[in-house]
């Protein structure tokens, strides 16, 4: 990174045993270890910012690129700590991203704000959640409210909507099961619903008896 050259998406890159390698070296400590796992990753990386952009209003300034090193920043800045392997990097680099976009739409929004709270509406996938500055406000602060209640409930959906993690990943990741995977998925998919939607504010235990 420090040469300015951007690794090609199109490369091959080094199996998750490296990266895991590379992350237990930056925990203990190496400044240059993260440096090291960014071209391994940076194909993902490019996906998942695709992926976030794509939610975001149309002529949104940041391009994938763009924001892939801005939240590259963000690590290099501030490194994680506790990272494990290549699932935990990419759920930690997506909450990047996705804070870099928090930044942006607060900053836009910030001669609009004192009109109320966005409503919000969240399909069964979230995927036909539209992230205009407003909305995506709303959600981070929704979000931030489901860590206060049950922390594991927010990862699920981090790791699994804003990552693109498969269940198994995440399992691994969490250390927990596929299926205790599925059924957080369940309960903070329902929760989200009814905060965003202005409902009933329940906590997530709701969500198993709704």
């Amino acid at each position: 990174m420090s040469d300015g050259r951007q690794p090609s998406e199109a490369s091959t890159p080094t199996g998750s045993g490296e990266v895991t390698r590379l992350l237990r070296i930056a925990g203990e400590g190496d400044p240059h270890a993260l440096e090291e796992v960014f071209p391994l990753v940076y194909a993902e990386l490019q996906r998942i910012a695709r992926g976030q952009l794509g939610r975001e209003r149309a002529g949104h300034t940041l391009q994938p690129t763009a924001l892939v090193n801005e939240a590259y920043l963000k690590l290099v800045q501030r490194p994680p700590e506790g990272t494990a392997d290549r699932g935990h990097f990419l759920g930690i680099a997506a909450r990047a991203m996705r804070q870099v976009l928090v930044d942006h739409a607060r900053a836009s929004s910030a001669a609009k704000r004192g009109g109320g709270a966005a409503s919000v509406t969240l399909n069964e996938e979230l995927a036909g959640f539209s992230t205009d500055p407003e909305e995506l406000l709303a959600l981070d602060e929704a979000l931030d409210r489901l860590d206060a209640l049950e922390p594991r409930l927010r990862r699920v959906v981090e790791l699994r909507w804003f990552a693109g993690l498969q269940d198994e990943e995440i399992a691994g990741v969490l250390g927990v099961t596929r299926r205790t995977v599925q059924r957080d998925w369940a309960k903070a998919r329902a929760w989200l619903h009814r905060e965003l939607s202005d409902g009933p504010l329940p906590g997530p235990d709701a969500a198993e008896a709704g």
